[in-house]
C-alpha cells in the first residue's frame, strides 16, 4: 500500500549556509584498528613503501580522497587524555612503546603527529588535534612543533620529520570528556574551566589564529559554567551523542523503527545545547559567535556481554562465534558493520544538522566515530577494504546536496513511539525513552549556490510502506522530470550491510531521470532519496 503526503518547500530569508564541516571524521589511536591495521599497516603489500606516508594503506587513502574529508579529529577520543604527543615524533624506530590506559593496550607511537598531518595533507583534509588539557607547557610545545615558523628546537625537529614549513593546524581541542571519571585528568567543571582558559591563552601566544573546542556535555550543570567561563575565548563547545541498535539480537521491523527514529533524539539534544549556549552568552553580554562541535557521534550496536568477545573476520564483518547465550548486561560490538537502518539514522542526523544551521548557535563541525574500522565508514582488512553503507550516506549529502538550506513542511503519516534516547540506559537495565511522534518522511531541501537546482533529500522511515508525496515549491511550477539517486530502495534486509565479497548490498544508485507528473513522487520504503529538480531562472 502507498500512503500520501504533501511536502511544501520555501526559501529561508537570509539563510545561513550549511557548513561542510558537519561531514567531518574522527580517528583514534589504539582503538580497534582505526590506525594500526586500518589507516596504517606497515609491512602490508597494500601500504606505501617510502616517504612520509610510509606504512599507510594506499587503498584507504584513495577511498578517503574519493569521498573528500573536510576535517579529521585525532588522536581521540579517550586516547587523548593519557597521550603525550612528543612520544610520536622523531625517527620511528626510536620512539617509545607505551602502555596506554584509555583502552588498556600498548601504543607503538609509530603513527604520530608527522604521520597524521602528512596523511591529512595527502587526503586534503583539515586536521583537528585534541590535547588533554592537563599540561599548559605540553600544549604550547605541540603548537610550536606544528605551527611555529622560527628556528627553535621543535621547529627544527618538524623539519627533520619531513616538514620544514609550519603545518598551520587551526583546530585544537581543550580536553576530551573531562566530566567523566573514565578520563585521566577527570575534574570538576570549576577546575576544568580555568585550566582550559590557561591552555588557550598560551597556545594563542604561539599562534593567535587558533580555533578552540571546549568540552561540553548534555548536562547543563557542566555546559553552563563552561560557556560562562570560556565563551569569550573559545569557538566551539563539544557535544557527544550516540544512538543504540539492538538488531544483533532483534533484527525486527520494530527494531528498525527504533533505530531510524533516534535522529529525533539527536536533534532534540542539539537544540537543547544550542539554547543553553545562546542563553549563557547573552547573559554575559557577549556577541562572540559560538558553534557546536558534535565531535563524537555514531550509533552503537549492542549485544549481550555473555557472548564471546567479537573479532573481525576477513570479509569486513564479525567472525563466527556462539551467540546462544543471553543476559541483561550489554556491551558495544566495535566490529559490527554499518547497516541500512544505520544509513537512515545517519541521514536523519544530517537533516537535523541542516536545520540547526539556522540557529543562533549552529552545529559548525561534526566528527563521526570512526572513519576506519570500529564501526566506521571503511571496514579495512589485510586483503582489502569495503565501503560501509554509511560511506554512501556521506557521499550523497556531502557531494550531491547544496549549501543553501530551504524550509520544508511535511503533512503526512506519522506514528507515536517510545523514542529511544540513544545509548542512555537505566541502572537496572533497559534504555531510557520518551513519548514522541515520528514522521515517516524526514525532508531536508537545499539549493545549489547558483540557484539553478533544488536538491530534495527525503528519508522514508517506514520499514514497509512507500509514501507518495505532492511537492509544493512555494507555488512555483515544477518541471516534468527530475534526477534521482537513492540508498536502500529495493533492499530486502532492513539490516543489510556491505562485505568485501558483496560490496554493493547497500549503495548509492547511479543518477536516473524520473517523472514528476502532477508534481508528485513516490518515495520507496526504508530509503533515502535525493531528487535534483531544475529551477526556473
Amino acid at each position: 500500500m502507498t500512503v500520501t503526503a504533501t511536502i511544501s518547500i520555501s526559501p529561508i530569508p537570509s539563510a545561513a549556509p550549511i557548513d561542510q564541516m558537519i561531514y567531518g571524521h574522527f580517528l583514534e589511536s589504539a582503538f580497534f584498528g582505526n590506525i594500526e591495521g586500518g589507516v596504517f599497516d606497515e609491512g602490508s603489500p597494500l601500504s606505501i613503501a617510502d616517504g612520509p606516508l610510509r606504512g599507510c594503506r594506499a587503498d584507504v587513502l584513495e577511498a578517503c580522497r574519493e569521498l573528500g574529508l573536510p576535517v579529521l579529529r585525532w588522536p581521540g577520543g579517550n586516547f587523548t587524555s593519557p597521550y603525550w604527543w612528543q612520544d610520536g615524533i622523531g625517527p620511528r624506530d626510536e620512539r617509545p612503546r607505551r602502555l596506554e590506559l584509555a583502552w588498556g593496550s600498548e601504543e607503538t607511537n609509530r603513527f604520530g603527529t608527522p604521520e597524521f598531518l602528512a596523511w591529512c595533507e595527502a587526503v586534503g583534509t583539515r586536521p583537528y588535534l585534541a590535547h588533554h588539557a592537563r599540561d599548559v607547557d605540553d600544549a604550547v610545545r605541540w603548537v610550536e612543533y606544528t605551527n611555529y615558523p622560527g628556528d627553535t628546537t621543535l621547529a627544527r625537529q618538524r623539519a627533520k620529520d619531513g616538514h620544514p614549513e609550519p603545518y598551520g593546524v587551526h583546530f585544537w581541542g581543550l580536553g576530551n570528556e573531562v566530566y567523566g571519571p573514565w578520563q585521566m585528568g577527570h575534574r570538576p567543571v570549576a577546575e576544568y574551566v580555568p585550566a582550559a582558559r590557561e591552555h588557550a591563552k598560551f597556545m594563542n601566544l604561539v599562534d593567535p589564529g587558533l580555533s578552540f573546542i571546549a568540552v561540553g556535555s548534555t548536562r547543563d550543570d557542566w555546559t553552563e559554567p563552561v560557556v560562562a567561563g570560556l565563551g569569550d575565548r573559545i569557538d566551539y563547545v563539544s557535544l557527544h551523542l550516540y544512538g543504540a541498535s539492538c538488531h544483533l539480537t532483534d533484527p525486527s521491523p520494530a527494531e528498525f523503527d527504533a533505530v531510524v527514529a533516534q535522529s529525533l533524539y539527536v536533534e532534540q539534544a542539539i537544540q537543547a545545547q544550542a539554547e543553553t549556549i545562546r542563553r549563557v552568552q547573552a547573559a554575559h553580554g557577549r556577541s562572540r559567535p559560538l558553534a557546536i562541535a558534535m565531535d563524537e557521534w555514531n550509533i552503537r550496536h549492542v549485544e549481550p556481554a555473555a557472548w564471546p568477545e567479537p573479532e573481525p573476520d576477513a570479509d569486513g564483518g564479525v567472525a563466527p562465534r556462539d551467540t546462544s547465550a543471553s543476559g541483561e548486561q550489554l556491551r558495544v560490538n566495535r566490529y559490527s558493520p554499518r547497516t541500512l537502518a544505520d544509513a537512515l539514522y545517519y541521514a536523519g542526523v544530517f537533516h537535523a544538522m541542516h536545520r540547526a544551521s539556522q540557529l543562533d548557535v549552529p552545529v559548525g563541525m561534526a566528527n563521526t566515530v570512526n572513519l576506519v574500522n570500529a564501526n566506521g565508514l571503511l571496514a579495512v582488512r589485510p586483503d582489502g577494504l569495503v565501503k560501509a553503507a554509511t560511506y554512501h550516506v556521506w557521499d550523497l549529502y556531502q557531494n550531491h546536496t547544496g549549501p543553501v538550506p530551504l524550509a520544508a513542511t511535511v503533512q503526512g503519516p506519522a506514528r507515536t513511539a517510545a523514542l529511544r534516547l540513544g545509548d542512555d540506559r537505566h541502572a537496572e537495565g533497559g534504555f531510557r525513552t520518551t513519548p514522541s511522534v515520528v514522521g515517516l518522511l524526514d525532508v531536508s531541501p537545499s539549493r545549489s549556490e547558483d540557484g539553478r537546482t533544488l536538491h530534495l533529500a527525503v528519508i522514508n522511515r517506514s520499514a514497509t510502506e512507500a509514501v507518495s508525496a505532492r511537492l509544493d515549491l512555494d507555488g512555483a511550477a515544477l518541471p516534468a522530470t527530475a534526477t534521482t539517486r537513492t540508498i536502500g530502495a529495493g533492499v530486502e534486509d532492513l539490516f543489510a550491510w556491505n562485505s568485501i565479497a558483496e560490496p554493493d548490498a547497500v549503495t548509492l544508485s547511479a543518477p536516473q531521470q524520473v517523472d514528476l507528473t502532477g508534481s508528485t513522487y513516490t518515495f520507496p520504503a526504508h530509503s533515502i532519496t535525493l531528487l535534483d529538480v531544475a529551477l526556473a531562472p
